[in-house]
């Protein structure tokens, strides 16, 4: 008889009934010392990010020093295109006449922050992920009407697969399933 590979846990999933019981949970759980979990919900929950003990979002000065460097970049592209690369006197000014460059420099910040907002975005969100191992459940499909849940990954330092899908019953778990790979 040929044996079955075993299938390594990946973590537990545990739904819950509604968000304040959702929020709750989150709370205990940060209170734990879990450092690799997180909530899914059909909607924003008010407060669930301070629930969870999330830190503030590293994107909006990624997006700053994207823009500012674009900026940076296209206002030196025009500086050495106008004084070194082909220097021109317009209309009596100097080379360098900074308020014509104005506009183009603006531009060219906001697209470099733009562009910078969306590749940092799927940086810290880990994206392109195509798939996850929630998926896996069947219940988790209900994510995107009226379920609540919490996973937690068999990573996480106090993950233990006896305890844990216990301990997140007595948080008000309606139902516990143990996901694998």
């Amino acid at each position: 008889m040929a044996e079955t590979p075993a299938t390594e846990t990946w973590g537990v999933l545990a739904e819950f009934a509604d968000p304040t019981a959702l929020y709750r949970a989150c709370e205990r759980l940060r209170d734990g010392g879990f450092s690799r979990w997180d909530a899914h919900s059909p909607f924003p929950v008010h407060g669930l990010d301070r629930a969870m003990g999330l830190r503030p979002s590293r994107l909006p000065w990624v997006v700053f020093v994207g823009g500012m460097l674009g900026a940076a970049g296209g206002l030196g592209l025009q500086w050495w295109t106008s004084t070194i690369a082909y220097p021109m006197v317009i209309a009596g000014k100097p080379y360098f006449s900074w308020p014509a460059f104005v506009p183009v420099t603006f531009e060219v910040g906001v697209l470099a922050a733009a562009l910078t907002c969306v590749l940092g975005m799927l940086h810290f969100n880990r994206l392109p992920r195509h798939y996850h191992p929630v998926f896996r459940s069947e219940r988790f499909a209900g994510v995107g009407d009226d379920r609540f849940f919490i996973s937690v990954e068999a990573a996480d330092p106090r993950f233990d697969p006896d305890q844990t899908p216990g301990w997140l019953k007595e948080l008000g778990a309606t139902h516990v399933e143990l996901l694998a790979q």
